[in-house]
């Protein structure tokens, strides 16, 4: 393809943060806006950088100078303004050698550059909050940018900020285990899938393996788990299942959560934005443990849905031990039609969906369609 041709192909420019609650959603609608016949580039810093394996190859990743109050010592919070400042400056220089159609930020101090310098140039710009409160970045542009995409509903918004309920973008291999057939737990081998974000759990590390151990018979002798825990856990995790007899699979970062969470008989699972979406598109029984610290404690925002569905179990970590889960996990797996209900009324929540919304509200924003 020539530089002409590169040149006359609409660019987007999608903006995310190094976690994979940002960076899952900002792959689902890069893959979607290359099946559109856009360019799509990925502005993130080097923490993003490591979330990125899963973006099709085509996709240009460019990390951008930026950082965060925070974290580090005093001298690394006293360089923030200079690190953010050089990656605006490096954002308008490439934006103007390269210019965009639209800047879409997904959230997290890396986007600060492309949607700052969007504003300079007065480019067409939206973001995309996967959380029921809004992050400090996002919270910052919510009335700089045209619309605010809201992936749960409703988004506490600031005034003057125009919110639409999208959803949130699930991955491809979500959608291709979108409503996956449910097998209801019963006398034959079952599968917890144990899963704590994309930086794992330290409170399901602590509380789950033992609640697993303490299962009724019956059920502790049909049960395998997949547990994600962090590195500093994963010995630990592993010797416990291994000493109480439990089938069990510990690694730090699971690339296959789809093929497990379709397999599953239960989720238990932190309620990040990207993790509640991935449940009710794929429909699965849920024990949600919010992440207590989290900004606003917008993760009990996030699971206020599939709770009042009657999909999920909501329990506090100030409330999570050992015994109290074991009579959770019990209650469903002991129940296979309330167990099938969840699951229903899991996949009732879903919105496989979103991202059609979102890139239609991208086409919206830019009025531009790809000529074939």
């Amino acid at each position: 393809m020539s530089a002409k041709t590169i040149r006359k192909t609409p660019l987007l420019i999608i903006a995310a943060g190094g976690t994979g609650g940002h960076m899952f959603p900002a792959q689902a609608l890069a893959e979607a806006m290359l099946r559109k016949g856009w360019r799509v580039k990925l502005s993130t810093d080097a923490r993003g950088a490591r979330y990125t394996s899963g973006f099709p190859h085509v996709v240009e990743i460019e990390e951008v100078s930026s950082a965060t109050f925070s974290r580090g010592g005093l001298l690394a919070k006293l360089l923030v303004p200079f690190r953010v400042g050089a990656g605006i400056l490096g954002a308008i220089w490439q934006m103007r050698r390269d210019r965009p159609e639209a800047v879409i930020g997904f959230g997290g101090y890396p986007t600060i550059p492309a949607l700052a310098a969007a504003s300079v140039l007065r480019l067409p710009r939206m973001i995309h909050e996967q959380n029921g409160v809004l992050g400090r970045v996002n919270k910052l542009f919510a009335t700089r940018v045209t619309a605010v995409a809201c992936g749960t509903w409703p988004t506490a918004l600031p005034n003057g900020a125009h919110g639409i309920h999208t959803g949130n973008p699930v991955r491809g291999e979500v959608m291709a285990r979108q409503g996956a057939g449910y097998i209801a737990p019963g006398d034959y081998p079952m599968s917890i899938l144990v899963i704590g974000g994309s930086q794992g759990a330290r409170a399901l590390s602590d509380a789950v393996p033992a609640a697993i151990a303490a299962l009724p018979e019956h059920l502790h002798r049909h049960v395998s788990v997949s547990h994600q825990a962090r590195d500093e856990d994963l010995e630990r995790v592993t010797a416990f299942y291994d000493a109480h007899g439990i089938r069990a699979d510990v690694q730090p970062f699971f690339t296959d959560i789809p093929r497990r969470m379709s397999e599953a008989q239960l989720v238990i699972s932190r309620a990040g934005a990207s993790s509640v979406a991935d449940i009710s598109v794929i429909g699965r029984p849920s024990i949600l443990v919010p992440y207590p610290h989290a900004t606003e404690d917008h993760q009990t925002a996030n699971a206020r849905g599939l709770v009042d569905a009657g999909a999920a179990i909501l329990i506090p970590e100030s409330r999570l031990d050992p015994a109290m889960l074991c009579e959770q996990i019990a209650m469903v797996l002991e129940h296979p039609q309330g167990a099938e209900q969840m699951a229903r009324a899991a996949l009732a929540q879903g919105r496989p969906d979103a991202t059609t919304a979102l890139v239609a509200l991208v086409e919206e924003l830019t009025a531009h369609a790809p000529s074939a």
